[in-house]
């Protein structure tokens, strides 16, 4: 199928500081299927390598989309409001929009796995069979 990225996965793998730099990178770099961004995580993933790493590193990434390195999933109207629905279940949880984006995209596709650190979130996700994503690195 594909492997799902979220934000914190691949922000870890482009910043070398990062504590999970090493695992991230190996992850996606490893990774015998094609890398899916769901459009949401840009936006967030930009932010923070603005924020803590630099302009070349978004740079680096976005050459990388360029050349087919990563497939940019589109959000459609039926995602976008079965993320919605996430968000209003688990509304004590705060899930922000990019994660049940990820979550709905994965969700959408019957790919079972995500790459995510955010294992406060995905954890508590439940699909519509009842079961839990596999939450790699």
């Amino acid at each position: 199928m594909a492997l799902v990225l979220d934000t914190g996965v691949l922000y870890a793998a482009l910043d070398l500081e990062d504590p999970d730099h090493d695992a991230c990178a190996e992850l996606i770099a490893g990774s015998t299927e094609p890398l899916l961004v769901p459009a949401p995580v840009l936006v967030e993933l930009e932010y923070w390598v603005r924020k803590r790493a630099t302009a070349d590193a978004w740079l680096a990434f976005c050459e990388d989309v360029h050349r087919g390195s990563y497939v940019v999933y589109q959000v459609t109207p039926e995602l976008l409001l079965d993320a919605a629905k996430i968000q209003a279940r688990f509304e004590d949880q705060d899930i922000g929009l990019v994660d049940a984006v990820v979550f709905q995209t994965c969700e959408s596709l019957g790919e079972p796995k995500v790459a995510t650190l955010d294992h406060r979130h995905f954890s508590i996700l439940r699909t519509s069979s009842g079961g839990s994503l596999e939450l790699l690195p």
